[in-house]
């Protein structure tokens, strides 16, 4: 595939757990010849403990994530990079309130948002926030195959409660431009026809609110 000009300068792919996020970011990348940004998570030494027991754990996985997702996201966007302009990422920072909104107490939360609205006012928007919505049985089939051992035990439960908390925020966002994509039915990451169906969609003009496509 020829390199492709992108629409927008700054794109963020958002889902749930394992709703394809960083496949999708990668690929649009390559083909957009764009900067990617992925989320750095695998070395978290809380989050095994946070699954392990999520009570206990939450409070520092959340304030340990903030703090990385801030000082990569200060760094990577305020980059100038003339041969490379746009950016790609496999999240937005708001993720960040969202996860913290579902696996914290209320004192707790209350706390965390005061940071994260300090630190979010400073950092650039994405031109085009895009969202995957999986159900919860396909979320499940591609948690267990990417085979992540911390991962496995994840309930179906956790999943809607983390699903609910991004429906809730992004009905919030008028002032961006969000795609909603429901992508039950395809598989961008194995089948070239869908993939290109994804381009298409991410690099259609839209205005801001939401746009809602069922695949």
């Amino acid at each position: 595939m020829k390199l492709l000009s992108p629409t927008y300068n700054f794109i963020a792919i958002e889902g749930n757990i394992g709703a394809g996020k960083t496949t999708l970011a990668t690929k649009l990348s390559r083909d957009f010849n764009t900067r990617l940004i992925l989320e750095q998570f695998a070395d978290n030494p809380f989050l095994p403990k946070f699954y392990a027991e999520p009570e206990k754990n939450a409070f520092p996985l959340e304030l340990s994530f903030l703090a990385e997702r801030h000082y990569q996201l200060k760094n990577e966007l305020t980059k100038q990079n003339i041969f490379q302009p746009h950016i790609i990422s496999d999240y937005y920072f708001l993720k960040s309130l969202i996860f913290a909104k579902a696996n914290l107490g209320e004192d707790e939360f209350n706390l965390y948002a005061k940071l994260f609205h300090i630190i979010n006012d400073a950092l650039p928007k994405p031109d085009l926030f895009v969202y995957l919505f999986h159900n919860v049985e396909r979320l499940q089939q591609n948690i267990k195959k990417r085979g992540r051992t911390y991962e496995q035990n994840i309930s179906d439960e956790y999943l809607i409660k983390i699903q609910t908390a991004y429906f809730e925020y992004i009905k919030q966002l008028s002032d961006l431009r969000v795609l909603i994509i429901d992508v039950n039915t395809i598989d961008f990451a194995n089948n070239a026809r869908h993939y290109e169906q994804m381009i298409e969609l991410v690099n259609q003009p839209y205005s801001k609110g939401i746009t809602r496509i069922n695949m």
